[in-house]
């Protein structure tokens, strides 16, 4: 079956509320995905679906990054769900690929994940990379950043800052 990656439209949410709930066996990243669209923080939300039926979401919102400079603009990858029935057929692969061709036509320069080390750097997310980025969920080989424009994270040293949705996760 052919499987379309489009962007999220509001007949779509609750479909990912139920996603996410599945994917996740909490509420807590469906509880985010909508505050984070609700306050205005989403840059981009897309959905992989198959016969009508939703079973992929992946969502980047807005993360500054603050340096003794000024602040600098980055997305963060979170979260991404794919219904349980449907894991290692590639649709996740195929969301984040998405939404990072969407990310680079939106100008955005630098993208930030925690997630899963053996998956995320097949995209270019490097735990290298974001060594200089201080993060309050994570480090180590789990934390990652990736340049959407080549030297963008060149000089770059500072800490995230999550917008106020991602404290409901703590």
């Amino acid at each position: 079956m052919t499987i379309e990656i489009r962007a999220e439209t509001a007949a779509d949410r609750q479909a990912i509320q139920s996603l996410n709930r599945a994917a996740f066996e909490t509420d807590a990243e469906a509880r985010l995905v909508d505050a984070l669209r609700d306050g205005g923080f989403v840059e981009v939300s897309l959905v992989a679906e198959q016969a009508g039926m939703i079973i992929g979401h992946i969502l980047f919102s807005q993360l500054p990054i603050m340096t003794s400079v000024g602040t600098v603009d980055t997305v963060s990858l979170a979260p991404m769900a794919v219904q349980p029935s449907h894991q290692r057929q590639g649709v996740g692969s195929r969301l984040v690929e998405a939404g990072l061709k969407i990310c680079r036509e939106q100008q955005h320069k630098i993208a930030v994940v925690l997630g899963h080390p053996e998956f995320y750097p097949r995209f270019g997310f490097s735990a290298r990379l974001a060594q200089p980025l201080e993060s309050p969920y994570g480090s180590g080989d789990t934390w990652m950043a990736m340049e959407l424009v080549p030297d963008s994270l060149a000089g770059v040293v500072g800490r995230v800052e999550y917008p106020p949705p991602f404290r409901a996760l703590e």
